[in-house]
């Protein structure tokens, strides 16, 4: 069994150039450190052979580390920790900000950090804590979010994760299209092909920016609550930090969402799985031509005649004229200001009620205590962008409407409560409006069509009863007061394919191996603090802290001593456990694995 390690040359996502591939036997990766020189060899081509050329030779530095992760409860303290980052004043002085400070990579605390967070719904104030810190530093409105901080990392990660569903159903249409049936786009004239015509170009391209473009800005229904949480805080916190400048709610937005998202996801679809495997190199270019486009089109007042004078390229500034009209700014506008509002909005660009879903199903009466099957009765239920309804007949005028902005959550209903399957309900401030669907899949097709449409409401509720309310109590925790707060968790929030499985221990225990690699700067930090707060006088060997971020020397010290506490106390766990596996575990069981080869 071998692991394969492909060689690319990247050329700033322009395009990727295979340079060659090895393979490495697994049974080396065992080893806590292994070093190679490994000769390059052709990509394999099914069972043909390929000619052998000299493709260099490639050396690996491979480590090998090995997870043992303990029961949940050894985890308590750190996970707690890093949980009320975003409650810590100042945020610097916090366990998940300090993490990040002493990761000579930050990627490498970012994706765990965010895991855990997203996982236990405290990403957005930590998000919204290290943004705010990040804009102390911005002096001027044009370059906000626009560098690698910490809350970019987070927010890049975070969009990568709970966004993947978001670009499969905006984009992957158009890029299928544009892979499996491309036109020629090439409109710079030193990249022109003889034969080439670059009026025809410049219409083929034209027609997929206008595409790709109109794609997004009417997607503002199906972007994830989370994002939009997120871009919410973000919009109020630039607006805060400058006052003056009308645009940066929006530019503060747009870094991410264009910049950060759709554009890189256009220019590298196969990253996003998108698309199976890398394009092929002239569709690479139509792709980086389409994401220059949609970053300068999501780029809020990049549209001017002064700032077409700013391009490099003069025909990429020739290109953008025809999108000056300002139909695309106000697109832009809106759907910046749908995906980060706190408020249920219809699809960016239509004023009219869109309709969305429509069919017939049994809903039961509401005020009845009693369980029968005449409380249930056939009707048309309708679903537009701004409101829910249900008729006797198709074509009737609706028996009773739900505002969209009224809906609280939507929610399976337990089987038991009616012995029906099939069913769901609808919360919206008075009774539960609960509905049969005629089959499972179409249950959860209305369950995901009603979550999405309500994603951005501002009173969403956190907790629901799985059960009915029937011969006064809830069948689910027997309360019998029936406007109790709900006994379970919602689960829709984010419709069910946004949802990620994400173990919370393993990511803890991540992070606390990044702490134990990272024990002597932690110890160094610690020392640089109560230097700092014993003596207030110059700080000593400045080369050892200068690049970390001591805003109040007192309050990370704190949280330091707690980190290296806490470090120290699962060291000796995991200590302890090694050696009680090595003694007890049978050699050959999961816990004492077999490692080399069998003689």
């Amino acid at each position: 069994m071998s692991e394969r390690v492909d060689l690319w040359n990247n050329g700033n996502l322009v395009q990727d150039v295979f340079l060659g591939e090895i393979k490495v036997p697994v049974k080396v990766l065992r080893n806590d450190s292994f070093q190679a020189w490994y000769l390059l060899q052709p990509r394999e081509n099914g069972n043909k052979s390929s000619k052998t050329d000299d493709l260099g030779s490639l050396r690996l530095n491979i480590c090998y580390t090995e997870d043992c992760v303990l029961p949940s409860e050894y985890y308590a303290s750190l996970r707690n920790l890093l949980l009320k980052s975003s409650d810590v004043q100042p945020i610097s002085a916090s366990a998940a900000y300090i993490l990040s400070e002493v990761c000579r990579d930050k990627y490498d605390a970012v994706l765990p950090l965010v895991r855990l967070l997203l996982h236990h719904h405290k990403l957005v104030p930590f998000v919204a804590a290290v943004a705010e810190l990040d804009l102390k530093d911005t002096q001027e409105a044009n370059t906000v979010f626009r560098g690698n901080s910490l809350a970019t990392r987070c927010v890049d990660e975070m969009m990568k994760i709970v966004g993947k569903h978001y670009l499969k159903v905006t984009l992957k249409p158009v890029i299928d299209e544009i892979c499996e049936s491309p036109k020629p786009c090439e409109i710079d004239p030193i990249k022109l092909r003889e034969g080439d015509n670059v009026e025809i170009n410049m219409e083929n391209l034209r027609y997929y920016v206008d595409k790709v473009f109109r794609e997004i800005v009417r997607s503002s229904i199906s972007c994830p609550t989370l994002m939009c949480d997120v871009f919410y805080s973000l919009r109020h916190l630039a607006a805060k930090r400058f006052p003056n400048d009308p645009h940066v709610q929006y530019s503060a937005v747009s870094s991410f969402v264009f910049l950060r998202f759709f554009a890189v996801a256009v220019v590298s679809p196969h990253t996003f799985h998108l698309r199976p495997h890398h394009p092929d190199a002239q569709t690479s270019r139509t792709l980086t031509l389409i994401s220059k486009a949609i970053q300068t089109l999501g780029s809020w007042g990049s549209l001017t005649k002064s700032k077409l004078s700013s391009f490099k390229e003069t025909f990429m500034c020739e290109f953008f004229k025809a999108f000056q009209e300002e139909k695309f700014t106000e697109s832009v506008k809106k759907f910046l200001d749908d995906v980060s509002s706190t408020e249920s909005k219809e699809p960016s660009g239509l004023s009219e009620p869109v309709h969305l879903k429509e069919g017939e199903m049994y809903k039961r009466a509401q005020g009845r205590t009693r369980i029968g099957k005449k409380n249930f009765k056939k009707r048309w239920f309708c679903l537009t962008s701004r409101e829910f309804t249900y008729h006797k007949q198709q074509d009737k005028e609706p028996i009773f409407t739900i505002p969209i902005k009224n809906i609280l959550a939507v929610e399976k209903l337990d089987e038991s409560s009616f012995n029906k399957k099939n069913m769901f309900q609808v919360l919206h401030g008075e009774k539960p409006l609960y509905i049969q669907a005629n089959n499972c899949v179409e249950a959860s097709e209305w369950i995901e069509a009603l979550c999405r449409v309500t994603r951005c409401n501002q009173k969403r509720l956190s907790f629901y009863h799985p059960s009915a309310f029937l011969n006064g109590n809830w069948l689910c925790c027997k309360a019998t007061i029936e406007n109790t707060v709900g006994c379970a968790r919602c689960t829709a929030d984010v419709p069910a394919d946004t949802q990620i499985e994400i173990d919370g221990d393993r990511e803890t225990e991540r992070i606390y191996s990044l702490f134990t690699i990272n024990m002597s700067k932690l110890q160094k930090l610690e020392e640089a603090c109560g230097s700092i707060a014993v003596y207030q006088g110059p700080r000593k060997e400045p080369d050892d802290y200068s690049n970390f971020t001591i805003e109040d020397s007192v309050a990370t010290f704190h949280t330091l001593k707690q980190i290296i506490d806490i470090v120290e106390k699962l060291n000796e766990s995991h200590e302890k456990y090694r050696k009680k596996r090595s003694s007890s575990a049978k050699y050959g069981s999961e816990e004492n694995p077999i490692v080399g080869k069998v003689s």
